[in-house]
Formats: C-alpha cells, sequence, structure tokens
C-alpha cells in the first residue's frame, strides 16, 4: 500500500487524537450548565454588572444612530448585535430576579432530562415567563453573530480604504 504525505498526515492527526476522544467520551463527568454567584452580595454585583452592560449597549446604539453610522453594513450589524446584547441583559436579569433574589422559583431535578419549575407565587404564568426567559441564548447567540459580523465587514471596508490609498 502506497500512503500519500497528506494521508499520512491525517492518519498521524487521528491516531494522536483518539485517545483524548475516548477518554472525553468515557471518563467525564457531568457538567453543569449553570452559574451560581456566592451570597447575595454576588448576586447584587452580577446584576449591577447586567444593568451596567443593558446601559451601555443603548448608549452604543444612540451614539451610533446619532452619527448616522449604521448606513455602514459593519455598524449596522454592530448595532443589531448592542440590541440583541441589551434583549439578552434584560433576559438574564429577569431570571437572576426571580430565581435568587425574589426567591420566587424553584427548580429541582426529577431526573437527567427532566425538571421541574415551580412558583410559589404568581402561578402558571411566573413559571412559565421564567422558563422562557431561560432561553437567553436566543438573545446571546444572534447578538455575538452579528458583532463578529459587523466587525467583518468593517475589517474588509479598511482592508479596501488600504489598497485604495496605496494604490493613489
Amino acid at each position: 500500500m502506497v500512503q500519500l504525505p497528506a494521508m499520512k498526515y491525517i492518519l498521524n492527526k487521528t491516531i494522536k487524537f483518539l485517545p483524548v476522544f475516548f477518554s472525553v467520551l468515557f471518563f467525564s463527568e457531568p457538567a453543569s450548565a449553570t452559574q451560581t454567584h456566592g451570597g447575595i452580595e454576588g448576586v447584587y454585583a452580577h446584576q449591577f454588572g447586567h444593568l451596567f452592560f443593558l446601559v451601555s449597549m443603548g448608549i452604543l446604539v444612540f451614539w451610533l444612530r446619532e452619527r448616522d453610522l449604521v448606513k455602514q453594513k459593519g455598524w449596522r450589524f454592530i448595532q443589531y448585535s448592542a440590541i440583541f446584547f441589551i434583549l439578552w441583559n434584560f433576559d438574564t436579569f429577569l431570571v437572576h430576579l426571580l430565581d435568587e433574589q425574589l426567591e420566587i422559583i424553584n427548580v429541582s431535578k426529577i431526573d437527567a432530562a427532566l425538571i421541574l419549575v415551580e412558583a410559589s407565587r404568581g402561578g402558571r404564568f411566573i413559571e412559565a415567563v421564567y422558563y422562557a426567559a431561560k432561553l437567553d441564548h436566543l438573545f446571546c447567540v444572534p447578538a455575538m453573530w452579528f458583532l463578529y459580523s459587523g466587525l467583518k465587514c468593517l475589517l474588509k471596508e479598511s482592508d479596501i480604504d488600504l489598497q485604495e490609498e496605496r494604490i493613489q
């Protein structure tokens, strides 16, 4: 059998990767996708961070619109990113408020794939609001995608401007 250099390279990389893959697959521990904030002081500082970020993104949107920068595709994408970050911060602020400050939501794990969300006050409506608000990635992921796309467009535009300057 004749091996080409590219095949040998791929085979070599695959052999090095297999032990890592199998160790992660068979010897990993469950990981929680939530974060606690260490006492009520940590929650207050964390909540203040969300409010600061929310207001900062609002100022950015105002600033971009005031200077008519949103006419450029890159800055328009960054504006969309800021709007989604505003929604994300409001959403996560609400979740922290319900879950950790007001303590009206109780979440208990039934089994590996099932949780029970119960509200001590407010009933089904608060439970539904909390459950929907926990889907914060529906705001955060588009915000990051728009930020990436906006920065990418601005970088491309700046490269074109530099090339035009070099020609002149």
